[in-house]
């Protein structure tokens, strides 16, 4: 007896997915543009699932090399439900094959508003600056699109989100880690990397603190020897009351600079919201011993020193 054909928009999409997984990619937009039409045939609105198919297929597209076709998919799949995460990457590697890096910074730098641990997100913003430089020189952001903002409610979706995607988040940005820091950067990415701290800078003294860690991420990328844009970055990351990032990137700095004053001023400040009061005092006490007559380090050891009684 014949199995089954698939019927429901359930068990087309899962037919899909599992031909996706095979490496049969035409058979998988076959099967996921019948999900569309039986769903859109219900007559009921459901823009996640709908949203859903279209990603999946825009996948099978990119796998062909149809990159027109993807961008299609993936720009129906946004209109539905604005900011998903995996069409603005699918529609972003589709524009970097077409070449159109401009459009394919802009989707990758949206990704990186909402998640800014993405690796591919971090890897494909890297190379299209690189390559914008390449065409346009150091004015190539007067080249770009205007980069949409995300609103706050997507980042809270996105936090979320079951753990897995945590995990999964954890693991790539480790990985992030570990491949920025095994490169050896060349003259032109410190250049580059010195730009966009001062990039950083600017967007910090404006209050645009979310996209000044956006620009020191991708200084990072260029190159992580420089002590200071660590320490910058974790000032916006305090502001933004992020305090376990702000921790991070002060430790990164002090690897780099043992005696980054702000470096410690900030990882102690980021330690006393923790409540952890005795590293908060440790960090002070190291950063009185490099300037003894800092007045913000005094009063927060004052403040500090009040909690632990």
């Amino acid at each position: 007896m014949a199995p089954k054909l698939p019927e429901s928009v359930e068990e087309l999409r899962a037919a899909g997915n599992q031909s996706f997984r095979n490496g049969q990619f035409a058979e998988a937009a076959t099967l996921y543009s019948r999900a569309l039409r039986a769903l859109q045939a219900q007559g009921s609105l459901d823009p996640e699932k709908e949203s859903v198919l279209y990603s999946n297929r825009a996948a099978c597209h990119l796998k062909d090399g149809n990159c027109t076709d993807c961008i299609k998919d993936c720009t129906s799949a946004l209109a539905l439900v604005p900011f998903g995460m995996k069409p603005l990457l699918r529609r972003a590697s589709a524009y970097e094959a077409l070449e159109k890096y401009s459009l394919a910074y802009v989707d990758y730098m949206t990704v990186l508003q909402i998640n800014d641990s993405v690796t591919s997100a971090l890897e494909g913003s890297s190379r299209m600056t690189r390559a914008l430089m390449d065409s346009f020189g150091p004015e190539w952001r007067l080249k770009l699109p205007s980069i949409p903002l995300v609103p706050v409610s997507v980042q809270k979706r996105w936090k979320c989100l079951p753990s897995e995607n945590h995990k999964e988040t954890a693991e790539s940005k480790s990985k992030e880690t570990a491949a920025a820091k095994s490169r050896v950067p060349s003259a032109g990415d410190v250049e580059r990397a010195k730009v966009l701290k001062e990039e950083g800078n600017e967007l910090v003294k404006k209050g645009n603190h979310k996209q000044a860690i956006e620009k020191y991420s991708e200084s990072l990328w260029f190159s992580n020897l420089e002590s200071a844009t660590y320490s910058n970055r974790a000032l916006c990351h305090l502001v933004l009351k992020q305090y376990k990032e702000a921790v991070q990137d002060c430790t990164e700095a002090l690897k780099l600079d043992g005696k980054n004053v702000k470096a410690f001023y900030r990882r102690a400040q980021a330690y006393k919201a923790l409540k952890d009061y005795k590293s908060s005092f440790a960090d002070i006490n190291s950063l009185l011993q490099i300037e003894p007559r800092n007045g913000p380090a005094q009063k927060l050891r004052q403040e500090v020193n009040r909690s632990l009684k």
